[in-house]
């Protein structure tokens, strides 16, 4: 099946030479038009901008752009390919980003060879954008380019791989323990996999209610736990494990995957490609009402009908083709959106909360089961709403240069989503997208 799929997508992307392009928003209707757009008019706007360089928030399209740059050190499953080979993922994200959000994304891979490097051309950078989407990058050094990032620059910063996916699996989990009857503060949760994607999700479980002691987590080597052999060397080399080495596992559990599951209530899983990663026995420890994430691509750590033969009651993965898809392009699209609606200077962890309760709300009132627990793709209106809700929290954070309610950004973000959709029906109508 995944054969096909290679060959296909290979011959799209040969046909139409790449995914996006730059379209005039502006009408022109005689060449006399270039002389507001271009020259001699557009001096007096760069001159209004050099005197007050927040216009260019107003007076360009820089208020709705995004750069999704990677130094592709850690592309999709296939791990450190290069700046080149990342370029088409980098644009099916930014295809993403303007379908579904009307982001305006420019797909950026640079060739860098240090942190530090990085940092200076992505901060070098920030005059031309309203955020920054950073994509595939190898961990820990994810961890430190978003923090240092986010202290740089004056715009939104977002690692999809890290807060993408927490969000997402937070606005999953929601559901999932209405429909088993139990509390976020109660529940054990076992984390398979210590990576950017777990890690952030350990930040924004506890920050939403669950207790640091109720989560254990699981690297290759097995159990965090603060009496590990490397336990020193992580403090030094990857301090965000460390954190949760030192401040989760309250039982001091040791072992490996097994021992970690063995009586919990859920299991989060982003580690590597299954099938067979989690076995069914382990599935059955499980405490009663299990619930199972198994989110590695493109084969869950475990088939979903295994995990239900083994008793889990609810169990997500991140493919379209199976029930309850925890999807980072849920999240993404609609994050941005929000913040770029009202300038943020960055994207808080309450904005990423805001958004799982919007998205978990949205699909709760279309009726939530045990195979319906996370909104589909192709309801766009949950963008819609999920937007609204960031954009109200960083208002009500004081992170907005724009500050708008709830209501506002719903009939703003509609509008403006609404329309993307629309314009790509109408290029295809038209055969201009052939």
């Amino acid at each position: 099946m995944a054969d096909k799929w290679y060959r296909l997508s290979v011959e799209v992307h040969k046909k139409y030479g790449g995914k996006i392009a730059v379209m005039p928003k502006v009408p022109i209707r005689s060449m006399d038009d270039f002389a507001i757009y271009y020259t001699p008019g557009i001096a007096e706007v760069s001159r209004r901008i050099h005197e007050e360089p927040d216009l260019s928030f107003e007076l360009t399209s820089r208020w709705n752009v995004i750069g999704v740059i990677t130094d592709g050190t850690r592309v999709l499953g296939l791990g450190n390919i290069g700046p080149e080979a990342a370029y088409p993922v980098m644009e099916g994200k930014a295809l993403i980003f303007k379908y579904l959000g009307g982001v305006d994304a420019i797909p950026l891979p640079i060739r860098v060879k240090t942190p530090e490097e990085f940092l200076f051309v992505a901060q070098a950078l920030e005059p031309a954008l309203g955020g920054i989407n950073l994509e595939d990058i190898e961990s820990p050094k994810c961890f430190y380019l978003l923090e240092e990032l986010r202290k740089r620059v004056k715009i939104p910063v977002w690692h999809d791989d890290q807060q993408g996916t927490a969000t997402a699996t937070l606005a999953a989990l929601i559901n999932a323990l209405k429909i088993v009857g139990k509390k976020i503060s109660d529940v054990t949760i076992a984390l398979i996999g210590a990576g950017a994607s777990n890690i952030y999700t350990a930040n924004i479980l506890i920050k939403y209610g669950a207790k640091p002691g109720n989560l254990i987590m699981v690297d290759s080597r097995g159990i965090l736990h603060p009496e590990r052999e490397d336990i020193d060397k992580m403090m030094i080399e990857n301090p965000w494990k460390y954190k949760y080495a030192i401040e989760t596992n309250a039982e001091r559990r040791k072992g490996g995957i097994p021992e970690a599951m063995k009586g919990v209530d859920v299991v989060i899983a982003a580690s590597r490609p299954g099938p067979g990663v989690i076995k069914k026995e382990w599935v059955a420890s499980m405490n009663k009402d299990a619930i199972v994430f198994a989110l590695a691509n493109p084969v869950p750590e475990i088939w979903p009908w295994e995990a239900k033969e083994a008793g889990a009651r609810i169990v997500a993965t991140g493919r379209s083709d199976f029930p309850n898809q925890v999807n980072n392009s849920l999240i993404f699209p609609a994050v941005f959106r929000g913040a770029l609606d009202v300038r943020a200077t960055t994207i808080t962890d309450e904005m990423l909360i805001a958004a799982a309760e919007e998205v978990a709300k949205f699909a709760e009132e279309r009726g939530i089961n045990e195979e319906y627990i996370i909104p589909k793709m192709t309801e766009w209106e949950v963008y819609v709403r999920e937007a609204a809700a960031v954009a109200a929290t960083a208002s009500a954070q004081r992170v907005a240069r724009i500050p708008k309610s709830y209501k506002e950004e719903l009939e703003h973000a509609r509008e403006i989503i609404g329309k993307n959709i629309r314009l790509v029906e109408l290029l295809m109508k038209e055969g201009i997208i052939a």
